[in-house]
């Protein structure tokens, strides 16, 4: 891909849409993925609009075997912007580049309603919600304006030039980043659109190329799955730096000012407070060291706490509110993560009260903490009550009677993976050697029903188990 960036590197941050190729971005030096981890990244880059490449997000030259096109669809969603009014508010919107995000409808239903008409109902949430919604928009679809006139300069946020890999979807461009053709014209925008924030398609499928139309959800594009055997920090499984960012600023900006306890302590805070403390809970949670290196770490943050003498009604509410606000955010809700979530914030709460008061020494030099799945309560432990019958799964294909029984064919799949984590406290069900040495105990417990947890084995399960014993347990 040298030819294709060469000769680009201007001063300015750029994203050139070359001709039914891929989009080379020069001198944009934020490239995230939705977890908010920095990816590796070059002063000229070239990423893969097509979907077809094998090195994703980076272009490997798919296109052209793919013959991808780039034009774009006469049947997309027409170029038209609605206005929408309401009591001392208007909201703007644009469906021909809407990209089907959910942001707005997910986060705030009241006012955004999905598949229905009028698209949006302004009256139905308070302004600091809908304003916050309208902000979030990572399309630039919506605006909003107070008394007729268009708020545009506030919607479009100070941001530096940063590109996001969403998951399982488009490019999220924040910042400003000039958005050319392959030869250096502005790309045509839609009425209405943003240029600070816009989605750029990642797929190969939009209809409106080469903005994202939401294609990707209708055609099932993925980036690679980790491997079964990844264990997913709380970080990743709260949605990274992104989510606990939402959260904290929602806990700062709706609870805190209006809370007659908790508010005191946040008087005179940092504008970029609820940065800070998500890059805290990031980094505690099993994320990358983004607190250490960007405010310094365990030190910095004890730092904030001293002499404030916080009270038990004080540190109560902050845990209720967090919690709140974790809702408000949409986090997992799961119990498995609402276990571990809730554990820490009652643990570092009371460390923070502790060190508060007057007298406290904290111990220097302490490492930032790492929480993690409380008591091997994590996701996939267990199925849930809820959760439709694994109709979808293969079936185990059982040795016939004069088969020889081996680990790895019959044994091992005769382990679900829910069946492995609820035991890994003790041994490990899909490795041969722990089994081998297990064996006894294993068929012991299968035997008596008291494993699996969720119901005892058929006996043609448990017959194949007493032959591959019997027959020397060969792996």
């Amino acid at each position: 891909m040298e030819e294709l960036v060469s000769g680009q590197s201007g001063s300015e941050p750029e994203i050139r849409v070359s001709l039914d190729g891929p989009y080379i971005v020069t001198n944009v030096r934020e490239f995230r993925n939705w977890l908010g981890e920095v990816l590796p990244d070059k002063a000229e880059m070239a990423l893969c609009r097509c979907g077809q490449s094998s090195n994703k997000p980076f272009c490997d030259g798919s296109h052209a075997k793919a013959n991808f096109s780039d034009a774009k669809d006469p049947s997309r969603v027409p170029d038209r912007r609605d206005e929408y009014d309401g009591v001392g508010v208007q909201i703007f919107d644009n469906r021909g580049i809407c990209a089907h995000s959910g942001f707005c409808t997910d986060r705030l239903a009241s006012v955004f309603h999905v598949g229905k008409e009028p698209f949006v109902t302004p009256s139905g949430g308070r302004m600091d919600e809908i304003i916050q919604a309208v902000r979030a928009c990572p399309s630039g679809a919506l605006s909003y304006g107070i008394d007729a006139v268009e708020a545009r300069a506030h919607v479009d946020q100070k941001r530096p030039p940063a590109i996001e890999v969403s998951k399982d979807g488009p490019y999220r461009i924040t910042g400003g980043v000039r958005l050319v053709d392959e030869v250096g014209n502005d790309v045509l925008r839609a009425e209405g659109s943003s240029r600070e924030h816009y989605s750029l398609c990642r797929c190969g499928h939009s209809q409106n190329k080469p903005f994202c139309s939401g294609m990707h959800w209708y055609v099932k594009f993925a980036d690679p799955v980790p491997s079964p055997d990844h264990e997913p920090t709380l970080f990743e499984w709260a949605g990274g730096f992104p989510a606990i960012l939402r959260m904290t600023r929602i806990f700062y900006s709706k609870y805190v000012p209006e809370d007659p306890l908790v508010g005191p302590l946040f008087a005179r805070m940092s504008p970029d407070h609820p940065e800070r403390v998500a890059a805290w809970l990031s980094e505690v949670f099993g994320g990358p060291d983004f607190y250490s290196r960007q405010y310094g770490g365990y030190s910095r943050m004890i730092s904030q706490h001293v002499g404030k003498c916080i009270t038990e009604e004080q540190r109560a509410r902050w845990v209720k509110m967090l919690c709140q606000s974790a809702e408000d955010a949409m986090l997992p809700n799961g119990p498995e993560f609402r276990a571990a979530f809730v554990a820490y914030l009652e643990w570092g709460s009371r460390i923070g009260k502790e060190n508060s008061q007057q007298g406290a020494m904290p111990p220097p030099n302490m490492p930032v903490p790492r929480w993690w799945w409380v008591c091997n309560a994590k996701p996939g432990s267990r199925i849930s009550a809820l959760a439709p019958p694994p109709d979808h799964l293969q079936p185990v294909v059982l040795p016939g009677p004069n088969d020889p029984v081996t680990f790895t064919q019959h044994i091992k799949p005769l382990f679900r993976r829910m069946d492995r984590e609820s035991m890994s406290f003790v041994f490990d069900l899909w490795s041969y050697g722990d089994v081998r040495t297990h064996a006894p105990e294993i068929l012991r417990r299968l035997e008596s029903g008291t494993m699996p947890c969720d119901g005892a084995w058929p006996k043609e399960k448990l017959e194949v188990f007493r032959r591959w014993i019997d027959s020397g347990m060969t792996d």
